[in-house]
């Protein structure tokens, strides 16, 4: 049975309708439901600021405390740490179900090491490149903000914390707004173009801080990615996928800004 289909009330082990969508709205509540609302907020800020929005930054990774490494350290890792509790929570609800597979039940596990890795690094080569291609366009004609996607001290660990933040996005993302918000919708009786739009939208809603584009661009990737899960029935791929676009990202940035013309600074 894939992700988001549900026979009837019963598989759910006697959860009604009301408790289940209580549950998913306490989640994306407590995760990125929340993100959503604070990146509208950000954008309603940017777009009403004198200036175009390419003349404004987004910095993803910050320092948490400027020269103090240690203190900075320890808030990175408190600040994913407790990123991923939501993650926690719906690998809790869904050992609550009557197979009790918890995560497994969205294919977020170690079965298909090798499968998840080729097929995720297969969906990050292709939305990469254009990805990139993408943003320099919404830039140049004003829908985006120059997104910054690090500005923490050159410290010896700086790079495994970017790595640990990329890594902390892809599962958080791809396991609550594909695997769950996907499972939950079906149980709810919703069709599934409706649960594909849902999740899409709401992909591209806590990108809102970055503009219009990187709204689009996400929603269009939300769309790709609702797909192939429903293909492979497994969030590993995805997981794989984001991870390597971030680390792309966020390391790509440390070591290229300021040394190649076609990358935006702030």
């Amino acid at each position: 049975m894939k992700a988001e289909q549900v026979a009837d009330s019963s598989s759910w082990d006697g959860l009604s309708r009301r408790m289940l969508r209580d549950e998913t709205l306490l989640v994306l509540a407590l995760s990125l439901g929340a993100s959503g609302v604070s990146a509208l907020i950000s954008f309603v800020g940017s777009v009403t600021k004198p200036g175009g929005l390419k003349d404004q930054a987004a910095t993803l990774n910050a320092s948490a405390a400027p020269g103090r490494p240690w203190l900075d350290l320890a808030w990175q890792l408190f600040g994913i740490a407790t990123a991923l509790v939501p993650v926690a929570l719906v690998a809790h609800f869904l050992l609550r179900e009557r197979d009790g597979r918890g995560l497994r039940t969205l294919g977020f596990d170690r079965t298909r090491p090798w499968t998840d890795l080729g097929r995720g690094a297969a969906i990050a080569a292709v939305i990469g490149s254009t990805g990139i291609a993408f943003y320099l366009a919404a830039r140049g004609l004003g829908f985006n903000l120059t997104v910054v996607p690090e500005a923490l001290p050159d410290v010896w660990w700086k790079y495994p914390v970017l790595i640990m933040s990329a890594l902390q996005n892809a599962i958080l993302e791809e396991v609550i707004v594909v695997g769950y918000l996907l499972r939950r919708l079906g149980g709810l009786g919703w069709t599934p173009g409706t649960a594909l739009m849902a999740s899409a939208v709401l992909r591209g809603s806590y990108h809102l801080y970055q503009g219009v584009g990187g709204f689009i661009g996400n929603m269009v990737m939300g769309v790709v990615f609702v797909c192939l899960y429903r293909r492979w029935g497994r969030v590993g791929p995805l997981v794989v996928a984001h991870s390597l676009l971030d680390i792309g990202a966020f390391v790509g940035y440390a070591l290229l800004a300021g040394k190649v013309g076609w990358l935006p600074t702030a």
